[in-house]
């Protein structure tokens, strides 16, 4: 079964599915884009062969509730339903983590033991590599143990009940799962075009020195020609293997 749509949830226009997005219309797939942030409405319900993907945003799962983001309990509910029928989804970053928790997993703001012994809030933004753990999964053929990705989340998620880790940092264990055969959670940003890193880096820049220290911001910028070309080449693999994944089963 295949299906020639996917459709979009998006949280911020400088969110959307970016290099994701022109894969899938290079696979003919039409990408219809719901910007619930200017007020378009979460859909009811989806035919169970249209893939739904869910975007990131500076919004978490804790949101849910506040009058701010109504479209967050929306997407849940849409989320369920999916995965009650085991239909294709795919969440990036915060769409993961609303994954998560829709499927019964706690979310809730990363952190490790300090030296003292109290816990301290852990953010990864900026590059970093990830550790791909199932080689024979289909959806991370040719792609090496470890691969350069972007990275912009304070939160994290467990592992939903039956789920198959794909991905893992030190930081952040569960970087990327799939549950059933068709749903995958991805806490990384695999689907980035270098000018809007360029645009993340300026508008959120007082977030990032808040998240990463003194200078982070202009580390981050400095690093993208070292670190693009190999995560472009990484990134293409993982979406053209969740494409196949999503609209071809």
């Amino acid at each position: 079964m295949t299906s020639d749509r996917c459709v979009v949830l998006q949280h911020a226009s400088t969110e959307g599915p970016q290099r994701l997005a022109e894969l899938l219309e290079e696979a003919g797939v039409a990408v219809e884009v719901c910007a619930l942030d200017r007020g378009e409405p979460v859909p009811r319900s989806l035919p169970a062969e249209v893939p739904l993907v869910v975007m990131g945003g500076s919004m978490g799962v804790s949101d849910i509730g506040d009058p701010a983001h109504p479209y967050l309990a929306d997407e849940v509910v849409l989320l369920r339903a999916r995965l009650e029928v085991d239909a294709p989804v795919l969440g990036v970053c915060l769409g993961a983590q609303l994954l998560a928790h829709a499927a019964g997993a706690r979310v809730y703001p990363n952190s490790r033991p300090s030296p003292g012994g109290t816990p301290e809030r852990v953010y990864e933004v900026g590059w970093a590599p990830v550790d791909f753990l199932a080689p024979a999964e289909p959806v991370l053929q040719g792609l090496g143990a470890r691969e350069m990705m972007l990275h912009w989340h304070g939160d994290t998620f467990h592992l939903p009940r039956g789920a198959i880790r794909l991905a893992s940092t030190l930081d952040c264990p569960n970087q990327a799962f799939r549950l059933g055969r068709n749903a995958f959670g991805v806490q990384f940003h695999p689907e980035m075009h270098a000018p809007v890193i360029e645009s993340w880096l300026g508008s959120d820049a007082a977030w990032v020195e808040r998240a990463c220290g003194p200078g982070a911001a202009e580390r981050i910028r400095a690093e993208l020609p070292r670190h693009f070309p190999a995560y472009a080449t990484a990134r293409d693999r993982l979406l053209r293997n969740l494409v196949r994944c999503l609209v071809e089963r």
